[in-house]
């Protein structure tokens, strides 16, 4: 009898212990299918947040393409006249330099037919820079690029001559200071983008990074070709955070440019432009012009185009430039800001 007791308390207790050790696996095993579920879940809406981050942004660059294609929006007839789209550049049909002739200026014959719609241009620019600079709210950064003797200067002087100089800013970028070749190479052109209100135009730019440091191999070939990508994102960045972005390179020809030399070199108030570095630099022509072609086409995008503007003939660069530009402001269409109260009845006291 006590044998068969004891044989029947030993039977109990391993049966206890064994529903006990299964009831401990399987909440063990819950735990970490719960745990999993726990991560699983995580993961998904972090998933879930990415698409709708990617979602948002891809919206608001579609928004800003559209802007920067201002003649559907704004142009009473198409093409607009003169036809500065046809000298955008789009990221499914890559430009070749060689292929684009400077001399074009379409229907225009002389400087004097243009005249009077350069000045309703300039009008036009000068209105509308207005209304950005009292909306405070957006701002846009011109970025002009060309060879030596390319119009830069002359660019700046004849399109923005009606421009009130308190809502515009020039900034003209030199061989990079101590201080700032310490930094990233984007970090002294992030410093100069326009605060909301402004026009910022950069003579020169973040393009010189993957310019003159390419073509007098100032940094390995590994460093300036990842530099495309990262000047799409800066400008993407800015794009998203109120700034329109347009490019233009002024196209000249090899030709164009020694005329231009010369004329410098025989005019005694133009000779300080002239540096004998120009001699130096214009035998490089061909490695500047390729290592342009692909800036412009590794970093034309809808969101922040570039237009290769021919430029032989400054007159029609001028009109074509000064068009797209009052163009683009249009389609943003800056407001002034809404009056504050009602002031129907204010009196100015004497």
């Amino acid at each position: 009898m006590l044998i068969r007791d004891l044989l029947s308390n030993i039977t109990l207790f391993w049966s206890l212990s064994f529903e006990r050790n299964i009831l401990r696996a399987i909440a063990i095993r819950s735990k970490d299918e719960l745990g999993d579920r726990v991560v699983m879940s995580n993961s998904e809406q972090a998933k879930k947040s990415a698409n709708n981050i990617n979602k948002a942004t891809a919206k608001e660059t579609e928004k800003i393409a559209r802007v920067m294609s201002p003649e559907s929006i704004v142009a009473d007839e198409l093409p607009p006249k003169p036809d500065y789209p046809r000298y955008r550049v789009t990221s499914d049909a890559p430009i070749k330099l060689s292929q684009i002739e400077p001399d074009t200026c379409e229907n225009y014959q002389k400087k004097k037919e243009i005249e009077e719609e350069l000045e309703y241009q300039r009008q036009r620019l000068s209105l509308l820079q207005e209304r950005l600079y009292a909306e405070q709210q957006r701002s846009l950064l011109i970025v002009l690029q060309a060879m030596d003797t390319g119009g830069k200067d002359g660019t700046i002087k004849h399109v923005f001559q009606g421009i009130n100089p308190q809502g515009c800013r020039v900034w003209s970028f030199k061989h990079p200071s101590q201080e700032e070749l310490s930094h990233d190479f984007l970090w002294r052109y992030h410093r100069r983008t326009p605060q909301r209100g402004m026009i910022n135009i950069f003579n020169r730019s973040h393009y010189e990074d993957v310019l003159i440091v390419r073509v007098k191999k100032l940094v390995e070939e590994e460093v300036w070709q990842k530099r495309y990508h990262s000047i799409n994102e800066f400008e993407r960045m800015l794009s998203l955070n109120n700034i329109n972005i347009i490019k233009f390179f002024l196209h000249i020809s090899k030709d164009e440019q020694k005329r231009r030399l010369e004329k410098r070199l025989a005019d005694p108030d133009k000779l300080w432009k002239f540096s004998i570095n120009d001699v130096n630099e214009r035998k490089l022509w061909d490695d500047y012009q390729q290592a342009y072609e692909d800036a412009i086409n590794y970093c034309a995008t809808d969101y922040a185009p570039w237009y290769v503007v021919p430029a032989n003939k400054k007159w029609y660069r001028n009109l074509v430039i000064a068009r797209a530009i009052a163009d683009t402001l249009e389609a943003m269409n800056p407001q002034y800001p809404a009056v504050e109260g009602n002031l129907e009845n204010t009196i100015i006291p004497d």
